[in-house]
């Protein structure tokens, strides 16, 4: 097992893409600076305004910052790569990488899942709304939102640890489901857990937030026009990012079947739509959409300019 998790592997990735690899890395790069700027605007907004500190806009600090975290897992080893005429990793880091990108994939669905409670209780149970989201039940909200996907996904990441390799290159730019064709064997038992898995992070979320948006666009229906304007500006901004990520995880899902058929730039750039358009489509949205935020952005940026 030891010599395992330290087998390095290749990724193959890049390779067509090396004569090119400084541009991509000035694009890449400016795509990661941009994401860590634009996040982290938002995310400090929320924080030093106070009338931003209600549970919707902390759960939007809460999306952005999962982004951040997702950004940071992928871009620092991917920008290193661009930079060399190799690129390898250990089996031990490939699975470290494989567990947080897929453990903070399943908080941004659980995320998503939370925000549209908050919204379905604001507009349906205005009247409870102070009591069911109450600063300590927010707190236990984004406990779970990241605990349950980071406890799920780490079982079969140990059970992947063990796993013996009879490949050892990659074809991609992250370690995410194309891993599971570097083992000689396929393990049934681990297939079963992932379609388990797929279905506790992904599925029941967009089931629960599909059953939560239904009834608040019944309730602002049957409403007053103020509430149907309170429930459009609020939750379409909620439910644009969601179609969003769940189309662009699609990708994910079809790389392991695609991998060997496409050229190599078109799998990058396939590679590239989850931690790419994602991380920098939300501050954008909630930035744009979300009329308290876009105050305040205007605000800061008539000040710097």
């Amino acid at each position: 097992m030891e010599n395992e998790i330290n087998q390095t592997i290749t990724i193959k990735g890049y390779v067509e893409l090396n004569k090119y690899r400084y541009l991509y890395f000035v694009i890449m790069f400016t795509a990661y600076i941009l994401i860590l700027c634009s996040n982290s605007t938002i995310v400090g907004l929320i924080w030093v305004n106070k009338n931003l500190h209600e549970p919707m806009y902390v759960f939007i600090a809460a999306l952005l910052i999962n982004s951040l975290l997702y950004s940071t897992v992928v871009y620092p080893k991917l920008l290193i790569d661009l930079l060399s005429t190799k690129q390898v990793i250990s089996y031990s880091a490939c699975l470290f990488q494989w567990f947080a990108y897929y453990s903070l994939a399943g908080s941004e669905f659980f995320l998503l899942a939370v925000m549209a409670y908050d919204r379905y209780v604001s507009i349906s149970n205005p009247l409870q709304y102070p009591v069911i989201m109450r600063k300590t039940n927010l707190v236990v909200f984004l406990f779970l939102a990241w605990l349950l996907p980071a406890c799920q996904i780490s079982v079969p990441t140990s059970m992947n640890a063990n796993k013996r390799l009879c490949r050892f290159s990659l074809m991609g730019i992250i370690c995410n489901s194309t891993v599971y064709k570097l083992h000689c064997i396929r393990s049934v038992v681990l297939n079963i857990y992932g379609l388990a898995s797929l279905v506790n992070l992904v599925l029941f979320p967009l089931l629960f937030i599909i059953f939560t948006y239904v009834r608040v666009l019944i309730v602002s229906y049957r409403s007053s026009r103020e509430v149907r304007t309170k429930a459009a500006e609020t939750c379409v901004p909620h439910l644009i990012v969601l179609i969003n990520f769940s189309c662009l995880s699609l990708f994910d899902v079809l790389l392991l079947r695609v991998d060997n058929d496409l050229p190599a730039p078109v799998f990058f750039v396939m590679t590239l739509q989850m931690f790419l358009y994602h991380p920098l489509f939300n501050p954008i949205i909630y930035g744009l959409k979300m009329r308290e935020i876009y105050k305040h952005v205007k605000k800061l940026l008539v000040n710097f300019l």
